[in-house]
């Protein structure tokens, strides 16, 4: 094998993990991607035969590449129209994701850790996601082991404030099943019925159509808008059940064309995030 075979084998045995860091730390597919050719480039360019590590090394370059494009994500987001939502990708289908451990992956995780400060949630995904030692995280943040384990403290502190327990995954596709035919009959009893008072409902459209620019709370309230956007937003819909980030979602799809995926959280109070992703830019992983 020559010098460059060996350098190709080392990058695509650590390519899953580099999407998975850059995923995590991003919310996007797109830039998870472009931060993993930059690492590739930059791959072929070391100075390799002086690297023990090429793992580590390779993990380091991902990981301070998506603390700077975290800084940069945080910019272009003030101009996004109403509310943001990490991309969704197919955790059902997509290798490089389910290559490795599916925590710190769910869409409300993701939100929670936007909060965070791009450091913290580097430290954070690294030891939660991929169970990396204090240690190896503080040369990569480039900070002491003592701040490294400070920086994971406040993050699951953090979540830990901001999240209730979520419920077990088979409770939450029932949930799910249970709200989208409720929604599709504009059943508004039964809407509030399944919603935690503080519930809360995101759109992500980002202006491409017509969608709530603002949160949306309250189980009454919240059960009095689905009921009304029964007869136009479900009518004609193939629905069809997907993996989202791990967890249950909703795919919608008219013509053969993916127009929504929805997903639900859900505690012991009910379903307390209803999550729209009706922007198409974010919806390829499901078309």
């Amino acid at each position: 094998m020559t010098e460059l075979e060996q350098a190709e084998a080392a990058f695509a045995a650590a390519r899953p993990r580099l999407f998975g860091i850059a995923y995590r730390m991003t919310g996007s597919v797109a830039d998870a991607e472009d931060l993993v050719q930059e690492v590739w480039l930059r791959w072929q360019l070391a100075d390799r035969e002086s690297v023990l590590n090429p793992e580590a090394y390779l993990a380091t370059a991902i990981t301070r590449l998506a603390i700077n494009e975290s800084q940069t994500a945080r910019a272009r987001r003030e101009t996004y129209v109403g509310p943001w939502l990490p991309e969704p990708i197919d955790t059902s289908a997509d290798p490089q994701v389910g290559a490795e451990q599916g925590a710190v992956l769910e869409l409300a995780v993701l939100m929670l850790l936007e909060k965070l400060t791009p450091t913290e949630r580097a430290a954070y995904v690294l030891r939660e996601a991929f169970d990396y030692p204090y240690r190896e995280i503080a040369e990569i943040v480039q900070t002491s082991e003592v701040a490294t384990r400070q920086l994971v403290s406040r993050a699951r502190k953090h979540l830990a404030d901001e999240r209730k327990a979520p419920v077990e995954r088979a409770d939450q596709r029932k949930l799910l099943e249970a709200f989208v035919a409720a929604a599709q009959a504009g059943d508004l009893a039964g809407l509030e019925k399944l919603f935690a008072q503080d519930v809360v409902s995101y759109s992500d459209s980002n202006g491409a159509i017509r969608a709530a620019g603002r949160p949306l709370f309250g189980a009454a309230s919240l059960a009095r808008i689905f009921a009304g956007w029964a007869p136009g937003f479900w009518a004609g819909a193939q629905v069809d059940y997907v993996d989202a980030n791990g967890l249950s979602a909703v795919r919608l799809r008219k013509d053969e064309n993916t127009y929504a995926v929805i997903t639900v959280t859900a505690s012991a109070d009910g379903i307390d995030q209803v999550m729209w992703l009706v922007n198409p830019d974010k919806l390829k992983a499901f078309g």
